[in-house]
């Protein structure tokens, strides 16, 4: 539930930052990107969303870009804000008990969810680049509350080929099933066996299904406050812009 959690934090920044812009511009704002396209950007790349593009605009990644796309997925400054985020859940609610509570307690359990991301993304992203699997996420194009809905949530375990078709993803399901049964090495014996790697990997397909319906319809929330935040260009007959003399 974080990922829903994030994007409820993306549209609550985005609001205030589009109703704080002042009223005139600046005439270098163009050039220097807005605080809320920042943290746009960096929620869209965490949930490996494709922005506001829509499926019919698919274009193969090469593997330069998907290189970059899985580097930058482990430095986003999301992922570290989605990790403390759990942990405080985790050190809360004593889960797992064999962990002690205090700092020390709540670094083990910050590090079990970073760890676990990183097998995920890293098993993705070997997967996809031998299987040629795009396994980010389009919007569907679809027209209708319960048609987008049922789009996204079969396209929760999709992944597009080289092709633009659409396949069920070795690679997204490999990197899931990987995080939740290799952590099962350095977790605590509440939590070590097949079957607790087995419920970890169910409820990690459950958020992502959650999730990717939110990637759906996060862009149509988002764009209108984009708007408001696009500075205005310069240029003749622009309020406030000395107009040119008229010659006699």
């Amino acid at each position: 539930m974080n990922k829903l959690a994030i994007a409820c934090l993306l549209l609550l920044s985005l609001r205030q930052e589009a109703f704080s812009q002042p009223a005139e511009a600046p005439a270098d704002a163009a050039a220097a990107p807005s605080a809320g396209s920042t943290i746009t950007k960096a929620i869209f790349d965490y949930l490996a969303m494709t922005g506001t593009n829509r499926a019919v605009v698919f274009k193969p990644q090469t593997q330069h870009e998907r290189n970059s796309t899985y580097l930058h997925s482990l430095i986003n400054p999301v992922l570290y804000l989605k990790a403390g985020m759990s942990g405080a859940i985790d050190l809360k609610n004593d889960k797992p008990e064999e962990w002690e509570q205090g700092a020390s307690g709540y670094g083990k359990r910050f590090a079990n969810i970073l760890a676990q991301y990183g097998i995920q993304r890293t098993v993705t992203f070997g997967l996809s680049s031998a299987l040629h699997e795009d396994t980010r996420y389009f919007g569907s194009g679809k027209k209708g509350v319960w048609r987008r809905t049922g789009a996204a949530l079969a396209g929760s375990f999709m992944a597009r080929h080289d092709n633009g078709k659409a396949y069920p993803s070795m690679s997204l399901i490999g990197g899931f099933a990987a995080a939740a049964f290799i952590s099962r090495s350095w977790q605590p014996p509440s939590t070590r066996s097949a079957g607790d790697g087995a419920v970890s990997f169910g409820y990690s397909m459950g958020y992502n299904a959650l999730a990717t319906v939110a990637k759906e319809f996060l862009p149509d929330l988002v764009r209108p406050l984009l708007k408001r935040q696009k500075p205005a260009t310069p240029g003749a007959g622009s309020a406030g812009q000395p107009q040119p003399s008229k010659k006699d």
